[in-house]
């Protein structure tokens, strides 16, 4: 009952193939050849200049996503404030609660 059983092995059945064999080859040492030459340089890519609406546009862009990320995380920090208060103010009425049993 708590011993395993070990599958056997079937007889393969068909026509069986012998392993192929592979016989090495040698390696005739021969002339380097030449890196092919480029025909014609790669075009060069076209220099971005900044005009004066441009460079007004990003540092416009770059001030707004500053503002967003910062209202966001100004935002996230005043939740955790309240909430930080509104439990400690929580703590304060339980405990005076428990204090006022204890009393009587």
């Amino acid at each position: 009952m708590f011993r395993p059983k070990l599958p056997t092995m079937p007889e393969p059945t068909g026509t069986v193939t012998p392993p192929a064999v592979v016989e090495p080859t040698t390696i005739t040492p021969g002339a380097p050849t030449p890196p092919p030459a480029s025909a014609a340089p790669a075009p060069s890519r076209p220099v971005v200049q900044l005009t004066p609406g441009t460079a007004l546009a990003l540092v416009g862009g770059g001030t707004a996503v500053v503002l967003v990320v910062g209202a966001v995380l100004v935002s996230m920090l005043l939740a955790v404030a309240v909430t930080a208060a509104s439990l400690a103010i929580c703590a304060l009425v339980i405990r005076s609660l428990v204090n006022a049993q204890h009393r009587r």
